[in-house]
């Protein structure tokens, strides 16, 4: 399923993360349709867009996830200047930083400005969460559970599909409502908001939580992209330096926006 228009979105820059390729949660159409209807100077890739965990577990590497890849390195070749920051799913790449590959910079951190001149830090976010960082194990344990939450979601979704509702994540609506799971969302906030001061910077962009949200935190601009298994959501900045969350399952669904570009691979 495309949307259609008589031009595509034109954006200065697009921020996405948590991609999960490799998953069987990895909105993997999604993400092509929203790749082939945008255009960007710079494409920021926020960590996780490979899931070596999932992968560990069984192998699974649909066509859509390949032509996910080839639709990015075709974008690089292409003009877009695409940078890479790994989170911890991806975290192997984090053993080439500083390097280009297929016209892709990976980057452990990065600096953006935006076209009105604030400068935004560039960072997946996994380093700030206590859970990832001090127990690998136990984050493993709570993937295992995610990953059946997503597998849930699947079969939830293609009932409501019988009945004309749309997508709606389960995952999301529970890490929204449970106590533990909105105070730890609100600390990896101020943890990362806190980073992004220590540093100098206006704000941040960063990824990891799975949970799309542009505002202030005291006096730090935070920027989460959200993810592709969740939200179906991308980061934007307009030409003039304007920053919009984009929830691409609203979009598609609300009205047609943007023609699909073929980006060579």
């Amino acid at each position: 399923m495309s949307v259609h228009n008589l031009r595509p979105l034109n954006f200065r820059t697009v921020f996405i993360s948590d991609v999960h390729l490799g998953s069987r949660g990895c909105q993997a159409g999604m993400l092509l349709d929203f790749l082939r209807s945008v255009r960007c100077d710079t494409l920021y890739l926020v960590g996780d867009i490979v899931d070596f965990w999932s992968l560990k577990r069984g192998f699974y590497w649909p066509q859509e996830h390949n032509d996910v890849l080839r639709t990015v390195l075709g974008m690089a070749r292409h003009g877009t200047r695409v940078v890479y920051v790994p989170g911890n799913h991806d975290e192997l790449f984090r053993d080439h930083l500083d390097t280009v590959f297929g016209n892709i910079e990976i980057r452990e951190r990065s600096i953006h400005q935006t076209a009105d001149g604030r400068r935004l830090l560039v960072l997946h976010g996994d380093e700030f969460d206590g859970v990832v960082r001090c127990s690998p194990w136990l984050a493993r344990v709570g993937a295992h559970a995610y990953d059946f939450l997503i597998w849930l979601n699947r079969y939830l979704n293609a009932f409501r599909r019988q009945f004309g509702y749309g997508y709606w994540s389960l995952a999301a609506f529970l890490k929204h409502r449970v106590k533990n799971a909105v105070q730890y969302i609100g600390d990896f906030e101020q943890a990362v908001a806190r980073a992004a001061r220590e540093e100098g910077v206006d704000g941040l962009v960063c990824g990891h939580i799975h949970r799309p949200e542009v505002r202030m935190v005291d006096d730090v601009l935070y920027c989460n992209d959200g993810d592709w298994v969740e939200s179906c959501s991308a980061l934007a900045e307009h030409r003039d330096g304007r920053l919009e969350l984009l929830h691409w399952a609203e979009i598609r669904g609300r009205e047609p926006v943007a023609a699909p570009l073929e980006t060579a691979a």
